[in-house]
């Protein structure tokens, strides 16, 4: 922290109404929000790697540099920026098409009041805007052996349009005919660790002495892709699931008995004895959490794989009939020149190409009122359309 210099702690205090609490001056954009103002961006912002956040203290006058969490928007040629209900702020950037021009900061959500208490300093985290909603994520969770990969290998290979499944990140050596980026990311132990503490992970956690987890990343592409996504997680990241603010349907897969679990971890062969007896030590405790914990809503036995997988089927509405996936939103270019006003929960951008005519002006509207999500992830819910620049007042726009 530092003390402001004495013209721009004044300038920064002069003029701000309440509601929109904004100003923008050499690149930069002023938020206030109580007794701060968020200073995003800057002169320099096209050569910078992110677009940069700092804090003014009104009350102490001083400077605060905050750890910045989440995944950063890449710094374009200028933004604008509006305060919605005093928790977040949206960065809407200039010269992006509508899949990457909306961009909320968040400065006193839940997550980031959690994330202040975990590192002791100041925070805030960015979300990337998306539009529509997401199907819930499934968590299928089960003692190693107990089949949920080949489960979760059957619901890819008969519904592929429907499900995506997220790829974990793990710090152990690869096994025979596993590859990079399709049965895991393998990572060394400090990177990972490295974006753990960046909290890029929804969850993690030490089994059998390497690191296992999901990143924010893996399970938001899968949606961004319009499929339903699949974590095939232990108890442990499970129970990190539940507790984080994602919402999804959690399944534990069980065997019939811990004889035939062991019987089938000694088949496959990938094992040595002392992992064996540890993985059954662990799969004991394993069931005895799946099944009394309150982490599952569902629970199903494999103790024939077929009949398994028609449980499964049945838990996740399949009946045959599944859904086309949706067609992509069309994109929306928003260019350099703009200008944002804000009615209840709609935002209002007139967007114009200086260098061609007059009928290239673009009014687009966002609508924020269904917003859902946020940091580590998206903030999905997003309601974006286009409406001709000659229409009077805001009668066209749909309810």
């Amino acid at each position: 922290m530092g003390e402001a210099p004495a013209f721009f702690g004044d300038e920064l205090q002069k003029g701000y109404a309440s509601g929109f609490d904004l100003k923008s001056k050499g690149g930069e954009t002023s938020v206030v929000v109580g007794n701060r103002t968020y200073v995003i961006g800057g002169a320099c912002e096209e050569s910078a790697l992110s677009i940069g956040v700092r804090i003014f203290d009104q009350t102490s006058g001083e400077w605060i540099i905050p750890t910045v969490l989440g995944t950063q928007p890449k710094p374009g040629k200028g933004h604008s920026a509006v305060l919605m209900n005093g928790d977040r702020i949206l960065i809407i950037r200039s010269g992006s098409k509508s899949d990457d021009f909306a961009w909320f900061l968040e400065v006193d959500t839940q997550y980031v009041r959690q994330q202040k208490k975990i590192l002791g300093t100041e925070v805030v985290a960015w979300s990337k805007g998306v539009r529509g909603s997401a199907e819930k994520p499934v968590v299928i969770s089960g003692p190693s052996g107990v089949g949920k990969g080949t489960l979760i290998s059957m619901l890819m290979k008969e519904y592929p349009s429907l499900f995506g499944f997220s790829v974990s990140h793990t710090t152990r050596a690869p096994r025979a005919m596993e590859k990079d980026g399709v049965h895991y990311h393998f990572i060394e132990r400090s990177a990972m660790e490295k974006e753990i503490e960046d909290g890029k992970f929804l969850e993690f956690a030490n089994v059998h002495g390497n690191l296992y987890g999901t990143s924010v990343e893996a399970v938001e592409a899968v949606a961004d892709a319009g499929k339903i996504c699949i974590l095939d997680i232990d108890v442990q990241g499970a129970r990190s699931v539940r507790a984080s603010s994602l919402e999804a349907l959690f399944i534990f897969v069980r065997p019939p008995s811990m004889e035939e679990l062991e019987k089938r971890l000694r088949a496959r062969g990938t094992e040595t004895e002392e992992q064996v007896l540890k993985r059954l030590r662990n799969a004991k405790a394993e069931i005895e959490q799946g099944q009394s914990s309150g982490i599952f809503d569902h629970m199903v036995y494999n103790d024939n794989l077929e009949d398994c997988y028609k449980s499964l089927k049945k838990l996740l509405g399949l009946d045959g009939s599944v859904a086309a996936p949706k067609s992509p939103s069309k994109v929306v270019d928003l260019f350099i020149d703009h200008a944002v006003s804000k009615i209840d929960n709609k935002i209002i951008i007139n967007s114009r190409n200086p260098e061609l005519e007059k009928s290239s002006t673009n009014m687009i509207v966002l609508d924020v009122s269904s917003l859902k999500g946020g940091a580590p992830g998206r903030t999905r819910g997003l309601n974006i359309y286009t409406m001709d620049s000659f229409l009077d007042g805001l009668s066209g726009i749909p309810q």
